[in-house]
């Protein structure tokens, strides 16, 4: 058994900012070599999410309409009185969403839905840099 470790770097606009990366893991899992297997994306850091979404235009705007919902900002969240940072909302959403994603990996083609994109989604309250690793383990 093999593995690559490689890391997609970007840049965030901030805020439920939704960034498509199916090509870069698609890019890294053709230079590992690996046919078959599973390749995990996973972002450090506990405001940010990786999942996967249809992505076209209407979802990018339900996405962050449903997230309002489930952890609204301008709630109280007892984590703003530790770091007084006001990103409570931010943090609950991104552990409900998770840090990372497996995806498996056939005839060297990350396995996903015709209509299905990988995604990470900037969960904190202003830009950020994220350096995201994805890990290929397989033959």
């Amino acid at each position: 058994m093999s593995s690559y470790n490689e890391e997609i770097n970007i840049k965030t606009k901030g805020e439920v900012d939704i960034i498509d990366i199916t090509n870069q893991v698609q890019s890294i899992v053709n230079k590992s070599k690996i046919n078959t297997g599973i390749a995990c994306i996973f972002v450090p850091g506990s405001t940010g999410a990786i999942t996967t979404i249809e992505y076209e235009p209407g979802l990018k705007k339900d996405l962050p309409r449903a997230l309002q919902k489930i952890a609204p900002k301008g709630e109280h969240y007892n984590h703003h009185e530790t770091w007084h940072d006001d990103n409570g909302h931010s943090h609950v959403r991104a552990s409900l969403m998770g840090p990372s994603l497996t995806i498996p990996l056939i005839n060297g083609r990350v396995i996903h839905g015709t209509w299905q994109q990988i995604v990470f989604i900037e969960l904190d309250t202003s830009p950020r840099n994220r350096n995201l690793i994805v890990q290929i383990v397989g033959e």
